[in-house]
């Protein structure tokens, strides 16, 4: 046996007999977590708290009192079920299985080294500082194999006190020189996030104050291209190419995000050790929005082939990614298709489990396939039929229910409410949702709700003529306002078109005559 073997030996049984002593001195009675065993065991009040919270069962600690206890959130059993709950959930975040295909070897990586780290701090607290150097090195090794910039600098500081303790000089040097050269990288790829932020916190703002905010935008993405240029560092990169993607989007340039969207992929290829699956995600889902405005299914088709095969079904990117392919599909009268999407997503086992919102629009986006073959083929898909529990007499009868901060779902379902009605000449009923719809736009900001309100306006003048085409006034002006700003979708409910307005309108004029 070399002498190099024997002291990796030597330093294997005494880093276990310190981790030992620890253990000794301060272990715990029982690890509580939620593991897949302990969720089979329905006959729990944490199973059953934690079942109820996936399912959407409540959402407010008064909904969740009166669901376990059918008492009060300030009752002494709820308190304590949600405090011991809240700690057994935290405790499982350290199990967490990081291997599931959803994760690239990157974020894999990334994770593994930052629980890792942990690890490495409490036995520094526990003054068992040779373990914690041999989890040291094996965690800076994977740290410069991935160019962790905040790993290798927080494993180098640590590395080179212990080196300094022992008197070793030239691990000393070394790990000075990992410290200071990625301590550069990393102050880099901060700022670079910073500037990632200033533009993205803008997104979702009014094009018109957008604008105002181009030239400041731009410095910002400049200044990333500067940051790239200068280290080497795959976060930088991947910065650099996203904000640039954001900024197009922003500016409408949607064949430039295309563009932009495409490096990103480049990048990734070439470097598949980089892959970071977060940015990729929101690269797909970008680039099918950028086909969206372009009324390109071709180009947006070839965007979800691609990324089926790296988004995982039934996580919050997908459903996203599909909601897009939804809309460019029936946006462009791809309406068997537009079907198949829907189909896919409401029978995916985790559908029930997403938020209310994306529901909504799902369960909207339902309607409007009930609502064109009905137009189209003047019949439901069979399909659709034997899938969909939409009943339309129900759907015409009941008033249209929805949350404040859901209204604009309550609008949305009116509108299709007045178009059913008016494919089936029942004008006096379309009348009646039509004023609806006024006293709705009546209420709606016109910095937010702009082409919502002009085409309500359409239906109005629509209503005035007894839905005579011939005989409507005005109808060019809140046309051209349409035309003038033209349909942007970035994902909010307010924006939301599942036809664009001007569209809508014309089709409408269609059925009429």
């Amino acid at each position: 046996m070399t002498s190099k073997i024997k002291k990796y030996y030597l330093y294997a049984m005494k880093s276990l007999l310190e981790i030992s002593k620890i253990v000794t001195k301060k272990r715990v009675s029982k690890i509580e977590i939620f593991e897949e065993q302990s969720l089979k065991r329905k006959k729990s009040k944490f199973n059953e708290f934690y079942e109820a919270l996936q399912s959407g069962k409540f959402s407010t600690d008064q909904g969740a009192a009166t669901f376990l206890y059918d008492a009060a959130p300030t009752d002494d059993r709820y308190r304590q079920l949600k405090s011991r709950f809240r700690k057994r959930l935290l405790d499982t975040l350290f199990f967490l299985d990081v291997n599931r295909p959803a994760a690239s070897n990157y974020d894999r990586a990334y994770f593994s080294c930052n629980k890792d780290w942990t690890l490495l701090k409490i036995l520094l607290a526990n003054d068992a500082d040779d373990t914690a150097a041999i989890l040291g090195r094996q965690i800076l090794k994977r740290g410069l194999k991935y160019k962790f910039s905040d790993v290798i600098v927080n494993c180098a500081r640590i590395l080179r006190k212990y080196a300094a303790e022992t008197g070793n000089e030239k691990d000393f040097e070394l790990y000075d020189q990992y410290g200071k050269h990625y301590q550069d990288i990393l102050n880099a790829e901060i700022r670079s996030e910073e500037f990632f932020q200033r533009v993205t916190m803008h997104y979702t703002k009014p094009y018109a104050k957008i604008v105002l905010l181009e030239e400041r935008i731009s410095t910002y993405c400049a200044a990333m291209e500067s940051l790239a240029e200068m280290f080497d560092s795959p976060v930088l990169i991947y910065n650099q190419h996203l904000v640039w993607v954001f900024r197009y989007h922003m500016m409408r340039d949607f064949e430039a995000v295309i563009v932009a969207c495409a490096k990103i992929e480049e990048y990734a290829n070439q470097n598949p050790i980089y892959y970071q699956a977060e940015s990729l995600e929101a690269t797909y889902i970008k680039k099918i929005s950028a086909y969206l405005h372009l009324n390109d299914f071709d180009g947006g088709r070839k965007v979800t082939e691609v990324a089926f095969k790296r988004v995982l079904q039934g996580t919050d990117p997908w459903f996203e990614l599909m909601e897009y392919y939804f809309l460019l599909a029936i946006q462009t009268d791809n309406l068997n298709h537009a079907l198949s999407i829907y189909l896919r997503v409401v029978g995916h086992k985790s559908f029930k489990k997403i938020e209310p919102v994306v529901k909504h629009k799902w369960t909207l986006f339902e309607v409007y396939l009930h609502y064109f073959y009905k137009v189209a083929h003047n019949e439901v898909s069979p399909l659709l039929k034997t899938k969909s529990k939409f009943k339309l007499k129900k759907f015409l009868g009941e008033a249209v229910l929805f949350p404040l901060k859901f209204r604009i779902f309550a609008i949305q379902h009116t509108i299709l409410q007045a178009l059913f009605f008016i494919e089936g000449r029942k004008f006096d009923l379309a009348s009646d949702k039509i004023d609806q719809l006024r006293i709705f736009a009546n209420r709606l900001k016109p910095t937010e709700f702009l082409r919502l309100i002009n085409f309500i306006r359409l239906l109005q003048q629509l209503n005035k003529a007894n839905f005579d085409i011939d005989q409507t006034s005005l109808t060019d002006k809140y046309y051209q306002r349409l035309l003038d700003q033209p349909m942007y979708y970035r994902g909010t409910i307010n924006e939301l078109e599942v036809i664009p307005w001007e569209k809508l309108w014309n089709h409408t004029l269609e059925v009429l005559r």
